[in-house]
């Protein structure tokens, strides 16, 4: 396909772009713990959310907690990626790099902690 055909749409490039993003998605799945641990704890989230009957914006907040753990594993599962393609070899950078990412992670899975907490220890000790 020419580059001027770049900016133009098609329905094949983007059939194509949403096949990478499934492959992507169920490549993290498959190969990464801890986003099968935050599928699970998903799970068990959404159907507490149910249970509980949690309002529209409780729903908001978890939907949003839910996905942004799932983007922010991927990200970094990336990162990770892309730093092991770059050297082989133990590099300060490349673990400070791999370590940063991970922190953002963990920083993202305290606030949701702290979020799960404030919607649903109300409703349990109701």
């Amino acid at each position: 396909m020419a580059s001027k055909d770049k900016g133009v749409f098609s329905l094949h490039r983007l059939a194509k772009a949403f096949k990478c993003a499934f492959q992507g998605i169920a490549h993290v799945y498959l190969h990464e713990k801890n986003f099968r641990f935050h599928t699970a704890a998903a799970i068990v989230v959404t159907g507490c959310g149910f249970i509980f009957q949690i309002s529209k914006v409780e729903w908001m907040f978890v939907l949003f907690c839910i996905f942004g753990m799932f983007v922010l594993e991927m990200i970094n599962s990336a990162l990770e990626r892309t730093v092991d393609l770059i050297t082989d070899e133990y590099r300060k950078l490349a673990k400070q790099a791999k370590d940063l990412a991970a922190g953002a992670v963990l920083m993202f899975a305290i606030l949701t902690v702290m979020i799960g907490l404030i919607i649903f220890l109300p409703k349990i000790f109701d």
